[in-house]
């Protein structure tokens, strides 16, 4: 079925393309005979062109894992106050992008600022197709502001990082070895009436990995706060923890993959990746070099070119 509707994708918008562009080639017979305006076939023709790229973005989507959902953890870098409110600004921009595209989102886990803010979250965003759009966010964020948290009214810098997996389901298998995982149950914090303080609900799952290609080992540790109910987090908290496992098979097919094409354009997901200048009005990719200066429509979710610019400069070399 899952196979069916993705063709059915294909063909459905094939054809709108086609028609977009045939009405623009009538389009211009009619503007001959005065049927049509030359500002009503400049419509036609925007219309066509969005319809194609739309079409040319979703075909660099190849990849098995693009087409899932995704999970996204966001950690306040060093700075205090400061660099926790930039993790909760990030946590909002992303929150609102998946309200706009129809992403189901939920809080799996997040641990609050000292002052304001937060010091890190974990998000889980399902939909079709998450994973692969999101995943041109992993990276560092850095923010340029006048900090509101500085007296003296300086400019600061902060940092957060943004990791993004996809989330498996049941078509992929993950093997866990039961003897290397350990169970934590712990007290939620925040919101939640008197539950939250008497039942052990939030769960931590501690597995002792071992990379099958290196043989070096670490710790994972996954935290899953999101409901009342333990057995449901510790479900979820094993949902993350395969999810993570899948994606470090990932990143290790595609550093074979580079090794072997020897591409110049290499994605260092520890790197930062964009930069917020407040000041200067303008949020820049440092990989694409894609910018604007509408920062405050960024902010609040709108950061499809920069998720577009990235897929077509590299989704091919991945």
């Amino acid at each position: 079925m899952r196979k069916i509707k993705t063709l059915k994708m294909w063909i459905e918008r094939c054809a709108e393309v086609e028609a977009a562009v045939g009405e623009v080639e009538v389009g211009f017979d009619f503007v001959k005979e005065g049927v049509l305006t030359e500002d009503e076939l400049d419509e036609l023709y925007n219309d066509a062109l969005d319809k194609i790229e739309k079409l040319e973005l979703r075909n660099m989507l190849r990849r098995e894992e693009d087409k899932l959902s995704a999970i996204m953890k966001i950690n306040s870098g060093a700075g205090g106050t400061e660099s926790q409110d930039w993790a909760s600004m990030l946590m909002r921009m992303y929150l609102r992008w998946c309200e706009k595209h129809g992403y189901k989102t939920a809080i799996q886990h997040m641990v609050d600022g000292d002052e304001a803010g937060i010091k890190s979250v974990t998000i889980g965003i399902e939909g079709d197709f998450a994973y692969g759009y999101l995943k041109s966010e992993n990276g560092v964020h850095r923010l340029v502001r006048v900090s509101p948290y500085n007296a003296q009214g300086k400019r600061m810098t902060s940092f957060a990082s943004v990791f993004v997996s996809p989330m498996v389901d049941d078509t992929i298998e993950i093997v866990l070895d039961p003897s290397r995982i350990s169970w934590d149950t712990f007290r939620s914090s925040g919101a939640g009436g008197q539950n939250v303080n008497k039942v052990e609900s939030g769960v931590r799952v501690r597995y002792q990995y071992k990379d099958p290609y290196t043989g070096e080992e670490e710790e994972i540790l996954v935290e899953n706060t999101e409901t009342r109910d333990q057995p449901k987090n510790r479900e979820n908290a094993l949902r993350n923890l395969k999810s993570i496992l899948y994606n470090k098979e990932l990143e290790h097919r595609r550093e074979e993959q580079r090794k072997i094409e020897d591409s110049k354009k290499k994605i260092e997901w520890g790197s930062q990746i964009r930069s917020y200048v407040f000041d200067d009005r303008r949020v820049k990719d440092h990989r694409t070099n894609y910018q604007t200066s509408n920062v405050g429509a960024v902010m609040d979710g709108d950061i499809d070119n920069f998720i577009k610019a990235y897929l077509m400069e590299f989704a091919t070399d991945e």
